[in-house]
């Protein structure tokens, strides 16, 4: 493009000369802010660990770089605040939102660990409920945790990596696109020179000769590839933007059209991303009045997501009294109980409720409760007194739009769809039903989701994959269509 700009200018053509310069220049502007964004994209992943962390040593706390933390520290964990490290709970207990990394719709909650000396020795072998992951947010209580990756080997640190190392791999057209150049343009600057010699020795006055030479190496040159396709790329992404769709460059887009196989996210994907009260069961001789009062009068005290996804939802069940508990306290990762009129309202899990002393949970709720465990729901029983007044269901509610565009993506062509979820399996297979997805699956880390689309690819080839966190990122850098919505 250079030569031909050069070209033009040397028989007077200044005009063609600066309008090849203009959309040459144009074209790496273009490739150079897209390369720019999806770098950016990229180290904001990283901004979401703490710099500093609280450091206990010898019962005095300090601020230091995550960097310094070493296996075997134990660190401080605020209120509201990001977690520094990956570690077990060591001293308190809470609820962390974990959504980020592993996409759960629910903040997980944390207990302390029994042994820590063993814990320490094989953190792998924690269970889930007293791990926790550098960059997930610290609930309402405070938290000391055993630090048992370093900073660079961390869960948030080594998805960064994962996404990185597929944003340097080539596309199969970039490898070609590479080796083809090699031949194309010596060939075609060789043809030019042959063209010349042509028309010298046919005797034609050498500005015309010249002027198609230069046609010759503009049409035939890479660059006016790149130049034309740009302006599809960005009108094909520019109309998916104003869908609310980000296309990360034209490779991705480039295949959308060949696609047999989408993998979806579950949580802020094809759900909205917050529990819902959708289920409201009242046992054998009580109501729902009942049920809802004594449920919203402890929960609208508790700070818990669960508890105000209660209290909220319930607003719009017409209740004909309300109340307030008093002497409302938490039973970390069962319940809550508090006192209404004059009487112990308890509300948590099944397990929970069989702890409890006095009237056992009736057989026909019980069933109820296990049914809706089943379907995905997470369960709160509810008892006053001696009575149990019922069970209420919670769920990450699918999109109004979830399963509609599952049936339109099958009509324009896909054949399998894949549910890949962080949530609990049975939540997983219950939001997949409901949508109407090929296959759901649960319980997958970061890592998992990028080697489950690796196997996808394997077996169906052209993979897409659509999520919307950082726990989505590994597994959409490393499909072959990368779809942020």
């Amino acid at each position: 493009m250079l030569i031909a700009a050069a070209g033009a200018a040397a028989i007077g053509k200044w005009e063609e000369g600066a309008v090849l310069l203009v959309l040459f220049s144009l074209g790496h502007a273009l490739e150079g802010y897209a390369l720019g964004r999806a770098h950016r994209s990229v180290e904001a992943l990283g901004e979401l660990a703490p710099r500093t962390a609280v450091l206990l040593r010898d019962g005095e706390t300090t601020e230091v770089p995550v960097e310094t933390l070493a296996v075997g520290d134990t660190v401080r964990v605020r209120p509201h605040t990001r977690v520094p490290a990956d570690g077990f709970l060591l001293a308190g207990t809470g609820s962390i939102d974990q959504s980020a990394l592993t996409g759960e719709s629910v903040p997980a909650d944390k207990h302390p660990v029994a042994d820590p000396a063993a814990a320490l020795a094989d953190p792998a072998g924690t269970e889930a409920g007293s791990r926790v992951f550098a960059g997930t947010v610290n609930g309402p209580g405070s938290l000391d945790i055993v630090v048992t990756r370093l900073a660079a080997d961390n869960t948030l640190a080594r998805v960064v990596r994962m996404v990185r190392e597929a944003g340097q791999r080539t596309s199969p057209t970039q490898r070609f696109t590479d080796r083809f150049q090699k031949i194309f343009v010596p060939a075609v600057l060789a043809l030019v020179g042959v063209l010349l010699a042509a028309g010298a020795l046919s005797g034609e006055p050498f500005t015309d000769t010249f002027y198609r030479a230069m046609a010759v190496l503009v049409a035939a040159s890479p660059c006016a590839l790149a130049i034309a396709t740009p302006a599809a790329v960005l009108s094909a992404v520019g109309r998916a933007a104003r869908g609310g769709v980000l296309v990360k460059g034209g490779a991705p887009l480039e295949e959308f059209g060949r696609l047999h196989t989408i993998a979806f996210d579950k949580t802020g994907t094809l759900t909205e991303g917050r529990p819902r009260l959708t289920d409201i069961v009242p046992a054998e001789g009580s109501t729902r009045a009942e049920l809802l009062r004594a449920a919203v009068a402890v929960q609208r005290l508790s700070d818990h997501p669960l508890a105000r996804a209660v209290v909220r939802d319930a607003a719009g069940q017409q209740l004909t009294e309300t109340a307030t508990a008093t002497d409302v306290r938490a039973v970390v990762g069962r319940g809550v109980t508090g006192e209404l009129d004059g009487r112990t309202v308890h509300i948590g899990s099944l397990a929970y409720a069989d702890t409890l002393a006095g009237a056992p949970v009736p057989p026909a709720l019980r069933d109820r409760t296990q049914a809706l465990a089943r379907d995905g729901r997470t369960t709160m029983l509810v008892r006053h007194g001696d009575r149990w007044l019922g069970v209420l269901g919670l769920m990450d509610a699918p999109r109004p739009e979830a399963a509609d565009t599952m049936a339109r993506l099958r009509r324009l062509g896909v054949t399998r769809i894949v549910m890949l979820s962080g949530d609990d399996p049975r939540v997983a297979d219950a939001v997949g039903r409901q949508v109407g997805v090929d296959e759901a699956r649960g319980g997958l880390m970061p890592e998992d989701k990028a080697a489950a689309l690796a196997r996808l690819r394997t077996a169906d080839g052209r993979t897409a994959m659509v999520g919307d966190g950082v726990n989505d990122a590994p597994a959409m850098a490393g499909s072959s269509g990368r779809t942020c919505g």
